[in-house]
């Protein structure tokens, strides 16, 4: 047995037993109840593998949720902002202008008329330069009474800005769906403007839709008259209707104080009084920004307004200087809504409002069918399979079957291992991996017929068997694992499940093929030491 293919170290055969009795194990608590592997995941210590492999929504039932990012909203807001953040520019160089209203894609500066052309050229020169600093993706474009200041957006920088909102309102989805504690949600972009929500296991998305349908936009302002000479500072005065009075309404400052992206943590808590609150923490920027603003003399005992999606859910007064870098929001609040707020501001405001434009359940029967289909389909492709391997090629089809059977068991393995999603599309996947699986073993069984016929030593047949047929099994391996990245980098849902289930089938059917059954077959030879051998 001096043949290199036919000679396996110590070491190399403990380790692919090794590997065969951790597939088992990792594998087993996919045959045990739902209530006891929660026990077990409760209770059991954490190097004991108590996983199984997650289902998909088409297994076992769940919500299916298609949203649309309002993409304008995120569009106009950029403009808003420009026009609030040059009108204070403007004045402080003493630039005369008209107006300043948004245009498509982007804002119009119209100048004031003067008989001096020397200073509307050097006010124009200013507002282009003031623009160009706001924003440097503008196209500033100047009419032709040189009177005019255009700053609009390419429609490169749109299509820029919208794919960077949309993967923004991804991560931010995930966190809050996250924080429900729902466990293998689905979240992908469908198109340029939506995400597809997958929600296994859950039958009611009530709440979710709820913690999406806020943008958990958080801002805090000054509260008073645009006439104040604060308010003319920051842009004037807005007035937004008040949550806990229903009707009624106070005016802010149009530029906050504070906005929630300064936030670092967000709890929900009681208060000395036994209310629910929600307790945050701010950053080093937002605290020293909140205690200059409360230490100012003149906002002693002025009120300043807490506001979320535009509206004002609590207004308390200044009564001293708030420097520690941490605050609470209190108002008419329950438990379960104060939960809910503290999830929003430590997953983070959406960009853009979103809205349900599909929704749909599947509910667990359909799945438990499919999943009833799909193991009937392995069970029967693998029975047929075996028949075949074992008709064709007798004892040594045997050892193919075993390297089969040990196979479907380390799919499922890695599968509860990497905690992998199988859905329906993986159950046909790992079907089609079961004859790929054979399909390495019929290429060396053949090659091996081949060497016996041509008079050479069972031991030399086998080696070429195995070696020359190694360099085959490796390229076509490598090729369908090439094609099945491809499916899993650009396909989504359904592929993407398919492509999971491939690559795993075909990492464990080349170790079957190549290692497993060439482990059983020169195990039979060290024992049996057969004379002739019928392939």
């Amino acid at each position: 047995m001096s043949a290199s293919m036919m000679h396996i170290p110590r070491w190399n055969k403990i380790l692919i037993v090794l590997v065969c009795i951790l597939s088992f194990a990792y594998a087993a608590p996919n045959m045990l109840s739902k209530e006891t592997r929660e026990h077990l995941e409760a209770t059991a210590p954490g190097w004991l593998p108590v996983k199984s492999a997650l289902l998909g929504l088409d297994l076992q039932g769940g919500s299916h949720l298609g949203l649309q990012v309002e993409m304008d909203k995120v569009i106009s807001d950029r403009q808003e902002a420009v026009v609030q953040a040059i009108r204070p520019e403007l004045r402080e160089k003493k630039i005369s202008y008209t107006r300043i209203a948004p245009i498509a894609q982007g804002i119009r500066v119209s100048m004031r008329s003067d008989d001096d052309k020397a200073k509307i050229a050097d006010g124009v020169s200013k507002v282009k330069s003031i623009l160009r600093k706001m924003d440097n993706e503008f196209d500033i474009v100047v009419s032709g009474d040189g009177l005019t200041v255009d700053a609009t957006l390419s429609d490169a920088s749109v299509r820029r800005i919208k794919q960077q909102v949309l993967d923004q309102s991804i991560e931010i989805v995930r966190r809050r769906v996250d924080e429900t504690g729902t466990k293998e949600p689905t979240i992908v972009r469908q198109g340029d403007d939506r995400i597809v929500l997958q929600l296994p296991g859950l039958e009611d998305p009530k709440r979710i839709k709820d913690l999406l349908g806020q943008t958990a936009k958080l801002t805090f302002h000054m509260v008073g008259a645009g006439t104040d000479s604060d308010m003319r500072e920051s842009g004037g005065s807005i007035t937004l209707p008040m949550t806990e009075a229903p009707g009624q309404s106070l005016p802010v400052a149009r530029v906050p104080i504070l906005t929630g992206d300064m936030l670092t943590d967000a709890q929900a808590t009681m208060s000395q009084n036994g209310g629910p609150v929600v307790s945050f923490s701010l950053n080093t920027m937002g605290a020293k920004k909140f205690c200059d603003v409360t230490s100012k003399p003149e906002n002693i005992g002025k009120p300043f307004a807490i506001v979320l999606d535009g509206a004002i859910v609590s207004a308390p007064s200044i009564r001293e200087p708030i420097c520690g870098g941490q605050a609470q929001i209190s108002g008419q609040f329950t438990l379960q809504q104060t939960s809910d707020l503290a999830l929003l501001l430590r997953a983070g405001a959406l960009p853009a409002p979103l809205h349900v434009l599909e929704e749909r359940t599947v509910g667990p029967s359909l799945g438990a069918d499919s999943i009833a289909d799909g193991t009937m389909a392995c069970i029967m492709g693998t029975i047929f399979v075996i028949i075949g391997t074992v008709l064709a090629y007798g004892l040594f089809g045997v050892f193919a079957s075993v390297a089969l059977l040990i196979n479907i068991v380390m799919i499922v393995a890695l599968m509860s291992m990497l905690q992998a999603t199988l859905t329906l599309p993986g159950i046909a996947a790992i079907v089609l991996t079961i004859g790929m699986a054979v399909d390495a073993n019929v290429l060396i069984f053949e090659r091996m017929k081949e060497e016996l016929r041509a008079g050479r030593s069972i031991i030399s047949a086998l080696d070429a068997g195995y070696s020359r047929a190694l360099a085959t099994i490796t390229d076509t391996n490598l090729t369908t694992l090439i094609a099945a990245i491809i499916l899993f980098s650009f396909g989504t849902g359904p592929i993407k499940g398919f492509a999971v289930a491939m690559c795993i089938g075909i990492v464990t059917s080349y170790f079957s093929a190549v290692m497993l059954t060439r482990l059983m077959t020169i195990v039979w030879l060290q024992y049996a030491k057969p004379k002739a051998i019928a392939v």
